[in-house]
């Protein structure tokens, strides 16, 4: 079986984690073969240029650069796969059309969040109505996703996260991490996203700052792009700074995970994170919005808190109720990091990704 993986990118990311996580297991099957594709330079994840793959780089020149779909169609017409899989909706608008000229399987993978705005003024719902109908298989990594984009549930699926534990063997020990960043608190709370408009950082470090004036024995991380700008940097409150580590992107977010007591994901909208994932795996308390596919990963008051959006007290208040009770914290973790064993282990998402590609040569 030949499949042609299309994504827009490799930078940093959930589905890019996924994608590569996928690849690294498909590379030791003698049944499946694939080359990839990215339409850039950027390959934030190393581990693909170790599995010695065909990578092509497809680039436009302008957003409007018509060249690519011939570009698309000879290397289809060349490499023949029996399945298309794209990551992202933008390849799922560049590949929907040749995959039906070339009868070639596609299947789109372009459901990976919640839209809040379901309507023509939100790209990504509108490339999902011009491509669904002529999609073999689309696959959603929530149930949530499905549904916000309205998916027709007979040619629709969920395929969940899956987590390598692999991950964790060269981690850098908790007092490590703590010695590189100066953190002499007793506690450590972070948050693991990009500074951007669907992340809430005003509302985790605005419930922060409550959190301070009360217990002022924490230090509070923001690790991802854009973490440690201006703009970021503006929403801390003077006095507060040295209870503040901004981060940045980082690589080896294993290990700062590590050293965190509770971990925080504030945002607006939301499919399966990868850094809740990311947390359970490690066995921490989590904290996180709800709406979403979030409730489908983080169960209320078994494995963490959920917390209406965009409401600093409620997370401040959810926030001291984990500071005073450490026995509450150890149960929660524990029982978040059981529930990423059973229900998203890697070897759950490859054999769920496997299974759809056999089930479409079928038919």
């Amino acid at each position: 079986m030949k499949i042609l993986f299309f994504i827009n990118t490799l930078a940093v990311g959930g589905k890019e984690r996924r994608l590569t996580e996928l690849m690294k297991r498909l590379k030791k099957r003698q049944d499946i073969e694939f080359e990839l594709v990215v339409m850039s330079n950027d390959i934030y994840y190393k581990e693909v240029l170790d599995l010695s793959i065909q990578i092509h780089h497809i680039i436009r020149k302008t957003k409007k650069d018509i060249s690519v779909f011939f570009d698309i169609y000879k290397l289809c017409q060349q490499y023949q796969p029996d399945i298309v899989h794209c990551w992202d909706s933008m390849t799922a608008i560049y590949l929907f059309a040749i995959c039906k000229l070339l009868h070639i399987k596609f299947i789109n993978g372009m459901v990976v969040g919640c839209p809040s705005r379901q309507n023509i003024l939100n790209k990504h719902w509108l490339r999902a109505k011009i491509t669904f109908p002529f999609s073999d298989c689309i696959v959603g990594n929530s149930a949530a996703g499905l549904k916000a984009y309205n998916a027709p549930v007979k040619k629709s699926m969920v395929i969940y996260n899956g987590f390598n534990y692999e991950r964790h063997v060269n981690i850098i020990p908790a007092e490590t991490v703590r010695e590189q960043l100066k953190i002499s608190s007793k506690y450590i709370v972070g948050m693991v996203a990009a500074f951007s408009e669907y992340k809430d950082y005003k509302t985790y470090y605005t419930a922060a700052h409550q959190v301070l004036k009360r217990v002022n024995d924490i230090t509070f991380l923001a690790i991802g792009n854009g973490t440690d700008s201006q703009s970021s940097k503006d929403l801390i409150e003077n006095g507060f700074s040295g209870n503040f580590r901004l981060l940045g992107k980082k690589t080896g977010i294993e290990s700062y995970i590590n050293a965190m007591d509770i971990c925080v994901l504030a945002t607006f909208t939301e499919g399966i994170s990868n850094s809740i994932l990311e947390y359970m795996a490690a066995g921490k308390p989590v904290i996180a919005t709800k709406g979403g596919g979030t409730a489908e990963l983080v169960l209320d008051n078994e494995t963490g808190f959920l917390v209406n959006s965009s409401e600093p007290k409620e997370l401040a208040d959810k926030l001291e109720t984990l500071i005073n009770d450490r026995q509450l914290c150890m149960r929660l973790g524990l029982a978040g990091k059981s529930r990423v064993k059973e229900k998203f282990s890697i070897d759950q998402m490859i054999n769920g990704y496997a299974d759809l590609y056999y089930s479409l040569m079928m038919k």
